[in-house]
């Protein structure tokens, strides 16, 4: 048993988003993640005992996220819209590992589905906060939305931020 139950479970988790990513959900049996995490399949079943556990454990995990994501957001203060906007195309964090696990879990589970809901109900509601304007806040969101598609698929461009940036500035933001 480990001496750090949070540790392994969160070794778990990672396991399992890597395997949602590289294998779709197929490819996330448990036996795979247990291997993949250096666990036994036993130590996994004590921490999650099904795979309905495990996709509840990694939801909940992105839900964790989330929230330490829209604390950094509203401490941006004046800038907060510049960071979501940062923070849209990074890739390999947590939080982005997080969201394609979840992604890739809705194609067949509405917890999923609801969890991305609530993630992108979340972020516009403290962008519309922010901006005091839905109009801005869904347009800000889904130019985000677009950088985060396109530098996960490879398809983005190096300026692509400045350019978001300069028209905003023009706006008065």
């Amino acid at each position: 048993m480990a001496r750090n139950p949070t540790a392994t479970k969160e070794k778990l988790l990672d396991a399992f988003d890597t395997l949602l990513d590289e294998h779709g959900t197929a490819g996330a049996t448990l036996d795979a993640v247990a291997a993949k995490a250096g666990v036994s399949k036993g130590g996994l079943l004590y921490h999650f005992g099904s795979k309905a556990e495990l996709i509840k454990g990694s939801l909940e995990r992105l839900d964790q996220l989330v929230d330490e994501d829209i604390e950094e957001m509203k401490a941006a203060g004046e800038r907060l819209h510049y960071y979501y906007l940062e923070t849209s195309a990074e890739v390999g964090t947590p939080l982005d590992r997080s969201l394609i696990a979840a992604g890739c879990l809705a194609l067949e589970n509405e917890d999923a589905k609801a969890a991305l809901r609530n993630t992108r109900e979340a972020w516009f509601n403290v962008l519309n906060d922010h901006l005091g304007d839905a109009d801005l806040a869904m347009t800000i969101q889904l130019i985000g939305d677009g950088m985060y598609f396109n530098q996960n698929f490879g398809l983005s461009q190096d300026e692509a931020l400045d350019h978001v940036k300069r028209v905003l500035t023009r706006l008065g933001l």
